[in-house]
């Protein structure tokens, strides 16, 4: 498939990582895989020099220019805000010169990725501005020749003259669940409801976001594609045995295998955990529940809820030790799953997802799995795994009760995990990526077609301005 794409990364960026990046990361090399010549696009807060590419890339990896200037964050903010970016946002080759020393970040990573990487400074937040202005997306400017499609990865407002531009929507939480996310909600409806009518295509992650976004938007079943998720687990870690797994998880993180509950993700309402402890707390189970992730937003109710509840079962040395709610920071990619491999069971009662990466990470570990039967997680875990009424407590602690008692349970669900994930194995992610780039590169070849039929047939006035209208979006 010799086509060539540009991918827009902005999330590869992010401290921490996030479920996005990791979409981003296994999207690129379901690309790749099928022949196609994949470009970054990457955010930066600050133009490249241009002179020669070790200054650029001294620039662009220097902490000091990692946050927007107080000219920036201020000023042109605000010149943004009223006039947007009439004339385009530009994007800058970030050349590679060989010199600078990777240090393993995200940012590093990306840009290794790609056969050539794009940064454009605060694309974000300038087509977000833009939009609100005129209602429309922002025009990406690229100094080389255009790509054949263009992929946002997130509902941002930017586009490609002369690609097909499709855009992922992952979920539509913000608006289903205004209670659980900061978003600018004004925006995030007006956004959703322009790209599902100018877009290209759709693309998203489960059936339910797909139903979701055609309720909200109308838009046509034809115009939308589920491609669901894939993750890519390093083959060491499902080969190692046991009792390696065991030394592992005892020596990073003092536990014992399979003696151990496990969830893992931001400290955030739409995860749920202030249930899951109280649903914990009434189960009895004495082994340990860790609960591993950041810290997100509107976290300090669900960190009480863990320090009231260690704090209940009172001093005995051995019986906190025991039982008791661990709360783990940020961990690497490889050591969480080595801590999700060696749990006695994953539990994951989120409030709503649209997909649910670590329930599929989990399946695919052969780590039992409690989740949730709202949002696509039902849909994401089947018959393979206990699934709850979130809002229940009682009901996640029966299934934590069940689950911990019986080895039986545990061995078989197990082994559907391992089985159920094979339908978001890498090579099925690959086919579907195919299938729908092949699609709508099909139809844009046909529009153009169409419309270099029509111009040769329409009288042609030379330099017509294009004339933007601002729009009232707050």
């Amino acid at each position: 498939m010799n086509t060539k794409i540009l991918v827009e990364t902005y999330n590869l960026g992010l401290q921490g990582g996030t479920g996005i990046a990791t979409y981003i990361v296994n999207l690129v090399r379901a690309a790749k895989s099928i022949g196609c010549s994949v470009e970054g696009l990457l955010h930066s807060y600050h133009s490249l020099p241009q002179r020669d590419a070790l200054l650029d890339e001294v620039s662009f990896y220097d902490l000091r220019n990692a946050g927007p200037s107080k000219f920036v964050s201020s000023v042109e903010s605000n010149i943004r805000r009223v006039i947007g970016t009439p004339f385009g946002i530009p994007a800058q080759l970030l050349r590679s010169s060989g010199k600078i020393v990777s240090s393993g970040a995200s940012s590093f990573v990306a840009t290794a990725m790609f056969e050539r990487t794009y940064t454009a400074r605060m694309f974000m937040d300038f087509s977000r501005f833009h939009f609100k202005r005129y209602g429309t997306a922002a025009l990406l400017r690229l100094p080389e020749k255009r790509p054949d499609l263009f992929h946002a990865t997130q509902m941002v407002p930017l586009r490609v003259a002369g690609a097909a531009n499709i855009y992922t929507i992952h979920d539509l939480v913000p608006i289903l669940l205004p209670y659980t996310t900061l978003d600018d909600k004004r925006f995030f409806l007006s956004a959703v409801k322009y790209l599902c009518k100018s877009a290209d295509h759709i693309v998203t992650v489960s059936e339910q976001s797909k139903a979701d976004i055609i309720a909200l938007t109308g838009i046509e079943e034809k115009r939308i594609t589920n491609t669901y998720q894939a993750v890519s687990i390093p083959e060491h870690l499902l080969t190692c045995s046991e009792n390696e797994v065991g030394a592992a998880v005892e020596n990073l993180f003092g536990l014992k295998y399979q003696q151990y509950f496990l969830f893992c993700g931001a400290l955030e309402p739409k995860k749920n955990i202030s249930r899951l402890v109280a649903g914990y707390a009434a189960s009895g189970s004495k082994c340990p529940l860790v609960v591993a992730g950041p810290l997100g937003w509107e976290y300090q109710h669900d960190l009480n809820r863990i320090n009231e509840f260690n704090d209940s079962i009172g001093s005995d040395r051995i019986r906190t030790q025991r039982r008791r709610v661990r709360r783990l920071d940020y961990l690497p990619y490889p050591q969480l799953l080595m801590l999700m491999r060696g749990a006695r069971a994953f539990i994951f009662p989120s409030l709503y997802e649209g997909f649910g990466l670590p329930v599929l990470e989990a399946m695919c570990l052969g780590t039992p799995v409690i989740t949730s039967n709202a949002g696509s997680l039902r849909e994401i875990v089947g018959e393979a795994g206990l699934t709850v009424n979130p809002l229940d407590v009682d009901a996640i602690s029966n299934a934590i009760r069940t689950i911990d008692v019986d080895d039986t349970l545990r061995t078989d669900l197990s082994q559907r995990g391992l089985k159920r994930s094979v339908r978001f194995s890498a090579n099925a992610y690959q086919d579907r990526v195919r299938d729908l780039y092949v699609r709508v590169l099909g139809r844009e070849m046909e529009a153009r077609q169409a419309q270099s039929v029509a111009k040769r047939k329409e009288p042609q006035f030379e330099n017509a301005p294009r004339v933007l209208r601002p729009v009232n979006l707050g």
